[in-house]
């Protein structure tokens, strides 16, 4: 994480080191979500786990940072929920590592592949049976509808 700009009591702009913890206002700031939200996230992901000093305040290590941005796109841009970001922890799976290409809503679920596939083909060698044409063409109209109401339920839509 680069260099960043803030201010001092007297509007004066201070450069704080990529190293430096930051307060939660500062960390709200940056990922332009409300304190609260922050907080809630602490108590729902135990590897968040900010310094807390005299009053309750809380400073926020630089590794602590990076993986609230990351919770934070799985939850928002991805459309992870938080019991699935939870699993995925739990799991000790890297956050980086994930490929939601693959179990993301932007992806259509790999067991339903086959319906892309041409209606005359046999069945193949990985085992998907051939399907008749017209629970094809219903099964078809069925993913349809359901990527639209996934793409009109996504955030940021509509």
């Amino acid at each position: 994480m680069a260099d960043t700009a803030d201010t001092d009591g007297r509007g004066r702009s201070v450069r704080k080191s990529a190293t430096a913890y930051r307060t939660i206002s500062e960390v709200s700031d940056d990922l332009g979500v409300p304190q609260h939200v922050l907080r809630f996230w602490e108590t729902k992901f135990s590897q968040v786990r900010p310094l807390k000093r005299g009053g309750g305040r809380r400073y926020y290590r630089p590794e602590d940072v990076l993986l609230l941005r990351r919770i934070q796109k799985l939850l928002y841009e991805d459309g992870f929920t938080i019991k699935g970001v939870q699993k995925l922890l739990r799991e000790g799976k890297s956050i980086d590592d994930v490929d939601v290409s693959a179990v993301s809503p932007g992806a259509p679920p790999p067991q339903l592949s086959f319906l892309e596939s041409s209606a005359a083909e046999p069945a193949s060698a990985g085992g998907q049976p051939a399907i008749a044409p017209e629970l094809r063409s219903q099964l078809t109209d069925l993913l349809a509808e359901l990527r639209a109401l996934r793409d009109a339920l996504r955030p940021g839509k509509g």
